[in-house]
């Protein structure tokens, strides 16, 4: 195996937990500095931008830097505006990630582009009726994630890859998925890092999303055993991570091994 160069975190299920850090993040990153690795953040949340997550993570003790820090909400402006310059969009979102949009024209009243963000209180019946009844016109969807599920603390909630059969199937057309489990963030997070994606490693709590996916694109997985880890989705998996772990504690150790 090549030697690794970098890592990238997934945050929410890795780090913390409905925002309160899990064991042993703290002294993990820390131990990345020390080994002078390369890092980066990787992440589906779109209910707060890079500034405020990476405050968050610096009140749970964390040196984390918002320039370190991938968020779905950003690259799907960056796609808007490579390829939809101007566009009017109807934002379908939980959270003000207006500093995370610039440059995006948010109109729900004459919309040209549906973007989802987040599931939450406002995927309603009325909304989500509303942007089939767009797509059927063809207004294209562009979905931030493709998340199916997030832990909590009071347990797993559903995302917007749950709703999004759903809506290509009565829209009578596919969505554009930007964030996680699309391509699009692993790389972005491998150049930001200045890394190649076979020396980088992807540590996440989602099988799918996080580690099948990066794997797909080179990065070596390793799924933990926190978050919205679930034993019966491993088990029942057609393809195995890299490497498991119980918890991003046992990530140091793990490096250690890897570089012997």
């Amino acid at each position: 195996m090549a030697r690794i160069d970098g890592v990238l975190f997934d945050i929410d299920g890795v780090l913390v937990t409905s925002w309160r850090p899990l064991p042993g993040a703290t002294e993990t990153l820390r131990a990345l500095r020390e080994r002078s690795l390369r890092r980066a953040f990787l992440t589906n949340t779109t209910s707060r931008t890079r500034a405020e997550i990476a405050a968050e993570l610096r009140g749970q003790g964390m040196d984390v830097d918002a320039r370190e820090i991938v968020t779905a909400a950003a690259l799907t402006a960056e796609y808007l505006r490579a390829t939809r310059p101007g566009a009017r969009c109807l934002l379908v979102n939980h959270g003000d990630i207006a500093e995370d949009l610039e440059g995006i024209v948010l109109d729900p009243e004459h919309p040209e582009v549906v973007v989802l963000g987040g599931a939450g209180p406002e995927f309603d019946h009325v909304t989500l009726s509303r942007v089939v009844d767009l797509m059927q016109q063809g207004v294209p969807l562009v979905a931030m994630q493709g998340g199916l599920t997030w832990a909590t603390a009071d347990g797993l909630r559903i995302d917007t890859g749950a709703y999004l059969p759903g809506l290509e199937a009565a829209g009578g057309s596919r969505a554009t998925v930007i964030g996680k489990p699309a391509p699009t963030g692993f790389t972005a997070a491998a150049a930001l890092m200045g890394t190649e994606p076979e020396r980088t490693l992807m540590i996440g709590d989602d099988l799918v999303n996080d580690v099948l996916a990066a794997q797909y694109v080179g990065f070596v997985g390793v799924l933990v055993r926190t978050g919205k880890f679930r034993p019966a989705v491993l088990d029942s998996a057609d393809r195995a991570p890299d490497h498991v772990i119980d918890s991003v504690a046992d990530l140091p150790a793990l490096l250690d091994r890897l570089d012997g």
